[in-house]
């Protein structure tokens, strides 16, 4: 079990508890989550959602996938398309993937709370309309 054992995903070190190792595997559920999707479609998702922060490459994204189904987080299944375009293997979130989700929330609030500080301090000390602080 994770640190404290509340989340129940069995893992002895939780992605989940360290957000800033797990942002991209947590956007991922989260798209996922709300639709089912395929690489290329979640490639393109996941570097709109994160501001371009985000942009990987294909054997990146296809790599991570199969950690993550590997783990239970997810499940895919190939779906035959009807035009000329290739089979898509469809990813879909698993209960487990939906629980690390879920579980995941009071260390993203705090990480939001710690955002929104730093932004105040940001603005407050370094927007253009203050004059700079002799240092």
């Amino acid at each position: 079990m994770c640190g404290d054992g509340s989340c129940g995903c069995g893992q002895s070190h939780c992605w989940h508890h360290y957000p800033e190792r797990g942002w991209i595997q947590f956007l991922i559920l989260r798209l996922l989550y709300e639709k089912p999707s395929y690489g290329y479609e979640l490639m393109e998702l996941l570097e709109e959602k994160s501001c371009g922060l985000h942009k990987l490459e294909t054997g990146s994204i296809y790599t991570l996938l199969r950690r993550m189904e590997q783990r239970g987080l997810l499940k895919s299944e190939w779906q035959h398309t009807k035009t000329a375009g290739p089979d898509r293997r469809v990813y879909r979130v698993t209960k487990s993937g939906a629980e690390a989700l879920r579980s995941g929330l009071e260390a993203v609030t705090k990480r939001k709370t710690l955002m929104n500080d730093l932004t105040t301090f940001y603005e407050k000390n370094f927007t253009k309309e203050v004059k700079k602080k002799d240092v």
